[in-house]
């Protein structure tokens, strides 16, 4: 509960891999469910009693300004009474002692401190039931509300189960096998995984190539094939077939520990809407006493004392902001650990309220938009360099001597398509075409690149032997005379790179990624909940619409530099959203990117999106929310979550403050006593934590 209530609600403890959360305890050996249902038993029990014995309902229900007792005269009567008695001490031993010490020890005035004066008020009134029931009321509301908290954070801890207790080492030299605890492996241990065995940190395949499972990390249902190389993270699962990888990662601390020390730390930090809850309930708490002090004075001096002392502590309860407090916290904690379980970390409550209130989502597209799988398409060298024997293989290794150093997607195609001897061979035009590896034969080793250095979003420069080399695209870079190749390779969808020979036009290099299946699914699905898309790109116009007609976007930003991306999500922000079919019905702009180009425009948006968790670290760094997967329909999922806590937080909101509202005139005139309007605020309790527990369950 939020620190209105003065209550001993804790934050989430940081959670350690080395130490294993324990398993839930039974609620019939958790004292704090305990105490408040014997106080029920005891309570019940003395109601039954009272049937049967009248004086002894007189006697608990019925006194004076003094607190003068009359004690039954029948045995029912003194067992009744003394069940009453024993109802109010347990039940009041869960709040009393924290209200009081928040009241003297750190001068906070808390709502356990209105719930005592109500009860004490109600025990010198000599109303000896109400206070019981008061008592036992606000007690098990209490529990269920620790329980419901406990039970929202559970969840998200229960990720680190998927990380296997023991991992098995190979020995380096030997090849022999032992077994060690998971959390003392270390980076560079090779690692046995047995099939269908989970991978037990961040690791780098050894394989040839290997099936995984990652469904239960990332969201990603269908396995997927890797290769030698690539990354594989924490609690992966090897379908099929034993895989060996090497660990990237300690064993206790990993993408999949990260996760939970970011969603934790997501879960305490308050967002608008929690924090529109406190600015509400903490000045309510001083307010309701002021006020029910007020009903006490003037109803006494206007008419009956006892009855207006009586109306002031009604009205001392029914102003309790007992669900508002809890009404949004209950919410976030469990949306965002639901989230987390199908690979969408949200950092914080605040980002979680915003990305529920998402109208308009900008996509990158390299990366994101794309399948991330850029594959080299053609290689001209310039006219000028092939009369002085260069050709487009020469092109290609001084392009990828650069890119070995860079961490953008096309980068990777190029220096993959060297490697792998997939490089063309060139024709009297000096065009190529692929070919396989096999009809080709590597007589030199590749060229190295020294002194090499990257600007985001305009290239990269350094020396190859003893001339420089720059490669960068036809925007900074001038491509000679094969201006008309730039502009037919780029009105088939490709990216054009063009590469500098000691300030000359050397030639180019077409690479093109293809659109990621789901993405036009994706984008429709957007479109339909009435969120427009659009797409930047630091491609060029071409390919650019090329793409994004594919996948059925309108509205296209090409040829951004990073700080033009930036500008772009501003204007958004500001209205601009182009001519898209979807005008975006909220007030927040999403941008969606995984580069290092994408970073200021992710830290410049209302909610920073990265694709995936493993990816640049500039941009997850900035931004509020990360996919731990690559599948584009995550941001779907994400965005109708998100909305969906939100819907539930303004029903908390609203039944909260509508309880208050409606049982203010009721306690003031008298219609409603201290039990009714107890019974009345607690179940509004109860109903605000279930509503709130709806969001631990993602309806995707």
């Amino acid at each position: 509960m939020t620190s209105a209530c003065g209550c001993s609600h804790d934050a989430p403890e940081p959670t350690e891999f080395s130490e294993p959360e324990a398993p839930p305890t039974p609620w019939w050996r958790d004292r704090e469910v305990l105490v408040p249902v014997f106080s029920g038993i005891a309570l019940a029990a003395a109601f039954l009693i009272g049937l049967a014995a009248p004086d002894a309902a007189e006697s608990a229900s019925e006194g004076t300004l003094g607190g003068t007792w009359i004690l039954p005269d029948s045995a029912a009567g003194i067992a009744s009474l003394a069940l009453y008695w024993l109802a109010l001490l347990l039940g009041a031993s869960t709040f009393v002692p924290g209200a009081l010490t928040g009241l003297f020890r750190h001068r906070r005035l808390g709502i356990g401190l209105l719930m005592t004066i109500s009860a004490i008020g109600a025990v010198l009134l000599g109303y000896v039931a109400e206070a019981a029931a008061l008592a036992f009321l606000y007690s098990i509301s209490e529990a269920l509300e620790d329980k419901a908290m406990d039970r929202a954070r559970r969840g998200l801890r229960s990720l680190l189960s998927l990380i296997p207790d023991t991992a098995t080492v190979i020995d380096p030299d030997c090849g022999s096998r032992r077994t060690i605890p998971a959390r003392e492996i270390r980076p560079g241990m090779r690692l046995a995984v047995p099939a269908g065995g989970r991978v037990p940190t961040d690791s780098l395949l050894d394989d040839a190539y290997a099936t995984v499972d990652s469904s239960s990390v990332t969201g990603e249902s269908i396995p997927v094939e890797v290769a030698a190389g690539d990354e594989i993270m924490a609690g992966v699962i090897a379908v099929g077939a034993p895989m060996s990888v090497t660990a990237t990662a300690p064993g206790d601390d990993n993408s999949l520990t990260a996760v939970v020390r970011l969603v934790e730390d997501a879960q305490a930090e308050k967002g608008d809407r929690a924090r529109i809850a406190d600015r509400v309930a903490r000045p309510l708490v001083p307010g309701v006493l002021v006020l029910a002090a007020a009903v006490a004075i003037i109803g006494s001096l206007l008419g009956d004392p006892v009855e207006w002392i009586t109306r002031a502590l009604v009205v001392l309860v029914a102003a309790s902001p007992c669900a508002l407090a809890i009404s949004v916290p209950v919410t976030v904690i469990s949306a965002i650990g639901a989230a987390s379980r199908f690979g969408v970390v949200v950092k914080s409550g605040a980002a979680f309220e915003r990305l529920g209130a998402i109208g308009r989502v900008a996509i990158d597209k390299t990366g994101t938009l794309t399948r991330n799988e850029p594959t080299v398409t053609a290689a001209i060298a310039s006219q000028p360099m092939r009369e002085r024997g260069v050709t487009a293989d020469d092109v290609l290794d001084w392009a990828a001597a650069l890119e070995r150093h860079s961490t953008h997607p096309l980068a990777a195609a190029i220096t993959a398509g060297v490697d792998r001897r997939k490089a063309e061979t060139p024709g009297a035009d000096g065009t190529v075409d692929r070919v396989d590896a096999a009809e080709r034969q590597a007589t030199t080793e590749p060229p190295v690149a020294v002194d090499v250095q990257e600007r985001a979003g305009t290239g990269l420069t350094g020396t190859v032997g003893a001339t420089t080399i720059a490669v960068g695209s036809p925007r900074n870079l001038d491509p000679g005379d094969l201006h008309d190749e730039v502009h037919r390779l780029e009105a088939d969808g490709n990216t054009v790179v063009v590469v500098h020979r000691d300030g000359e036009p050397a030639g180019i290099i077409a690479v093109r990624d293809e659109l990621r299946p789901e993405a036009a699914d994706t984008v429709a699905a957007l479109e339909r909940a009435g969120i427009g898309v659009t797409m930047l790109t630091g491609d060029n116009h071409r390919a650019a619409h090329t793409l994004a007609k594919q996948a059925g976007i309108d509205d296209v930003r090409a040829e951004l530099a990073p700080r033009d991306k930036s500008d772009a999500v501003a204007e958004l922000a500001a209205g601009g959203h182009g001519h898209g079919r979807g005008r975006g019905r909220g007030r927040c702009v999403a941008m969606i990117g995984d580069g290092i180009n994408d970073a200021p425009a992710l830290a410049s948006a209302d909610i920073g999106i990265a694709m995936g968790a493993t990816g640049s670290d500039a941009a997850v760094e900035s931004a509020d929310v990360a996919f731990t997967g690559h599948d584009l329909r995550l941001l779907s999922k994400a965005l109708e979550h998100a909305r969906r806590g939100r819907r539930i937080m303004e029903q908390n909101i609203g039944l909260s403050l509508l309880i208050i509202v409606g049982l203010m005139p009721l306690a003031l005139t008298g219609v409603l006593g201290l039990a009714a309007v107890v019974f009345i605020h607690e179940v509004a309790e109860v109903v605000v934590i279930l509503n709130g527990l709806r969001a631990a369950k993602a309806k995707i």
